[in-house]
C-alpha cells in the first residue's frame, strides 16, 4: 500500500482530489485522505518526537490524532492539493506542540528562558516548553518577512521532513529549500539568540 520513504502508492492528483474534496466538507473523502496520508502523518510526528525531550507526555500518536481532530475540526478547509494538505498538517502539528507547552507552563511563573539552537540535525533542540514558545514567536516574526522560509522550517522542524520531501511538497528545488533552510536558520539563532 506504501511505497518508499513511506508515502503511499495513490498519485499526486489522486491525493490533490481527496484534498479538494474533503475541503468541499466530504466526510468520506476526509477519512480516505487520512487513511492514505496517516504513514506520512505518522512519521512526520515520530521525527518532531524524536526531537522532543524524553519525558515529554505526548506521544507520537497523539499528536497524529490530535492534529487530525483539528484538521477535520476547521471551519473552512481550503486544501487546494497534497502540498498544502501536508503545509497545513505540518503547521497543525505545531499548534498542538505550542498548545501543549502552553498548558505545561500554565501556573509557572518566571525563570530563565533556554536559548535553543536550529541546527541541521535539529535532534534534541527542544529543550523545554519554553524554548518551544520563543521558537514559535520567532517564526511569526519571519512569517513576516519570508512565509516560505517559514513554511520550510516548519515542515523541517515540526514536521520533521527531510529537504526533498519539502521540496516535493513545496514543488520547488531541494536547492531552494536547502537555501531557504540556510537562511531562516541564522536568521532564527539571531533573532533567538539577542
Amino acid at each position: 500500500m506504501y511505497g518508499e520513504g513511506g508515502y503511499m502508492s495513490i498519485s499526486r492528483e489522486q491525493v490533490t482530489r481527496l484534498c479538494q474534496d474533503a475541503a468541499r466538507q466530504d466526510r468520506a473523502a476526509m477519512d480516505s485522505l487520512v487513511d492514505h496520508v496517516y504513514a506520512t502523518l505518522r512519521r512526520m510526528a515520530n521525527r518532531q518526537m524524536g526531537a522532543e525531550r524524553g519525558d515529554h507526555t505526548l506521544s507520537p500518536t497523539a499528536l497524529v490524532h490530535e492534529a487530525y481532530l483539528r484538521l477535520v475540526d476547521q471551519d473552512s478547509m481550503d486544501w487546494r492539493d497534497r502540498a498544502h494538505f501536508y503545509a497545513i498538517a505540518a503547521r497543525v502539528m505545531r499548534r498542538v506542540l505550542i498548545d501543549h507547552a502552553r498548558r505545561k507552563l500554565a501556573g509557572k511563573r518566571g525563570g530563565d528562558q533556554i536559548k535553543i539552537t536550529l541546527n541541521e540535525e535539529v535532534a534534541g533542540a527542544i529543550a523545554s516548553p519554553e524554548s518551544l514558545l520563543e521558537l514559535d514567536r520567532a517564526l511569526e516574526r519571519l512569517e513576516e518577512l519570508s512565509p516560505r522560509q517559514r513554511q520550510v522550517v516548519e515542515m523541517r522542524f515540526f514536521g520533521g521532513m527531510t529537504h526533498e520531501e519539502v521540496a516535493e511538497v513545496m514543488s520547488v528545488s531541494v536547492p531552494t529549500v536547502r537555501r531557504d533552510w540556510r537562511l531562516a536558520q541564522a536568521w532564527l539563532n539571531r533573532e533567538m539568540s539577542g
